[in-house]
């Protein structure tokens, strides 16, 4: 590359290193916002929450990739059009290729970027941030006894601790109700979260039982040790079942076939699969649109402002269908190549038009001047 290429380049890249930096901030406050409720009901740290939030950082960079590099090569683009750097460039003999060529590099490297993110990054951090929280919606003692608080892991079941200090649980209250007209109530001076067998559960030291049978009887047991499971209460935690987007492409291609959610998702996790690999092939289409916004037309002292608004209308437009295809696929596997092709399609009509000289104002500029040719013969 020689030097304004180079510039070129480098000023772009900036550009994309900022924005891509800006829209992933934003987009991790969101996503942030929605797992508050690792603070707020399951009491867990602040480091915990941080690790979640940044553990989904990964997937919001491959999502906002593209639409980042296009913002960027636009901003630096339009920038230097308007201080008349792209113009003495043209005029010191700089074709249209060597214009383009800079930005293919930078197209290049963040399509490569996006790939590694996209193929080993993104599922080692799901599959981490899937573990972090389920760990946390697990503890027991933060998410289901609450010191001096009533809680109520399901229907007809209450659990109650005056004190809970460590894993110690003092002055407990278990009352089960499932059965109408049949209300055991088991009462201890202290209880401790433990595992049985994997399985969770709450070991209660000194104390009683009350039982209440559907005559009205009622009767009392008192115990020394007593185990009381908790399986059949707390629901299966689906965040331990990995989704397409939290596995690798091996196993995206080739499923186990004996696992039940892997067999039940093999349409969706190869339409994942060919999503992640030509996902980054969006970044060349992006870069052409940007350029052909500001550098496909006719000189202007006014700025391109309709230019501008065109193409980043395309620009959504085109992110849109893409993100439209996926989920088609996964219904429809045949439709996969479309994965590859809308990117590559568009991208190379796009390099056409640029390389081959044409402007989008000067294509419709000579329709409306055959239309009035036409008009003037008729007359």
């Amino acid at each position: 590359m020689n030097r304004i290429q180079r510039y070129l380049f480098s000023s772009v890249l900036r550009a994309a290193i900022t924005i891509i930096g800006g829209l992933s901030l934003l987009a991790l406050l969101a996503q942030g916002l929605s797992q508050t409720d690792l603070i707020v009901d399951n009491r867990q740290s602040a480091l915990t929450y941080l690790k979640v939030v940044a553990l989904g950082a990964p997937q919001i960079v491959a999502i906002l990739g593209p639409l980042a590099l296009f913002v960027a090569a636009l901003n630096a683009l339009n920038r230097s059009h308007r201080d008349n750097e792209i113009v003495v460039s043209h005029s010191a003999g700089m074709t249209r290729w060597q214009v383009l060529s800079p930005m293919l590099r930078l197209a290049t490297l963040v399509a490569i970027i996006h790939l590694c993110v996209n193929l080993f990054v993104q599922p080692m951090a799901q599959r981490e941030m899937r573990v972090t929280i389920a760990d946390a919606r697990a503890d027991l003692a933060a998410s289901l006894i609450r010191p001096g608080a009533f809680s109520y892991p399901t229907d007809g079941l209450t659990i109650y601790a005056r004190e809970v200090a460590g894993g110690e649980l003092s002055g407990m209250l278990i009352s089960d109700s499932r059965k109408e007209a049949e209300t055991v109530d088991y009462i201890a001076e202290t209880g401790y979260i433990v595992e049985v067998e994997g399985e969770a559960a709450i070991r209660l030291i000194n104390g009683e039982i009350q039982q209440l049978d559907a005559q009205g009887q009622l009767s009392i047991l008192n115990f020394d040790d007593y185990i009381f499971e908790l399986t059949g209460f707390l629901g299966e935690d689906s965040d331990l079942v990995l989704k397409p987007s939290d596995r690798f492409l091996s196993e995206l291609f080739f499923p186990d076939m004996g696992d039940y959610y892997q067999n039940k998702d093999k349409d969706k996790s190869l339409a994942e699969a060919h999503g992640r690999l030509s996902s980054p092939i969006l970044n060349f289409a992006m870069i052409v649109i940007a350029v052909i916004a500001v550098i496909g037309g006719d000189f202007s002292r006014r700025g391109y402002a309709r230019r501008v608004v065109f193409a980043s209308t395309g620009a959504i437009v085109l992110i849109m269908v893409t993100l439209t295809v996926q989920p088609a696929a996964a219904d429809d596997p045949s439709l996969n190549f479309l994965q590859y092709l809308v990117p590559i399609l568009t991208t190379a009509v796009l390099m056409f038009i640029f390389l081959s000289g044409s402007s989008v104002t000067r294509l419709f500029r000579k329709k409306r001047n055959t239309e009035t040719a036409l008009s003037m013969g008729a007359g």
